[in-house]
């Protein structure tokens, strides 16, 4: 089974914007054909991100959407992760650190300073965009072929 991280944005696409190019990963996830791994700090960057006046979101939104994405994933102890490359984003480094930490295959994230990372070093998973990790996705039984 594939196991995958989200980046905050990513999560947004699946549980608040339904961005086409996630819907695959959701249904995955839904479907039990990869996990999705994170930690307190990820969660805890949801959870303020979810409060961000843009989003509009109520509450009982708020609540709804963590809690749904809080029961797919598996929460991962923080602790010492592998030397790793530095993002440009200190923001992100903790999703890098999550993925090497969890041995996740899969780094899913739209960020332009986690996606230059990819290039240019060795890492022992992926950093791929969504629509890249959509593709990656084992078939689901009984849907129509993604892609």
């Amino acid at each position: 089974m594939l196991r995958f991280v989200l980046d905050t944005n990513v999560v947004l696409d699946l549980y608040h914007w339904a961005n086409v190019e996630a819907v695959p990963i959701m249904a995955a996830l839904e479907a039990g054909q990869i996990e999705c791994l994170a930690d307190e700090r990820t969660l805890d960057e949801l959870q303020r991100v979810l409060t961000y006046p843009q989003l509009k979101l109520t509450p009982e939104m708020i609540a709804e959407r963590y809690a749904r994405y809080r029961a797919l994933v598996r929460v991962i102890d923080c602790g010492e992760a592998p030397p790793l490359p530095r993002c440009k984003d200190r923001d992100d480094q903790k999703f890098l650190e999550l993925a090497a930490r969890a041995g996740a295959d899969i780094l899913v994230s739209k960020d332009k300073a986690l996606l230059k990372l990819s290039g240019r070093t060795k890492l022992a998973f992926r950093i791929v965009k969504p629509a890249a990790a959509c593709a990656l996705l084992p078939p689901i039984p009984d849907s129509p072929a993604h892609g």
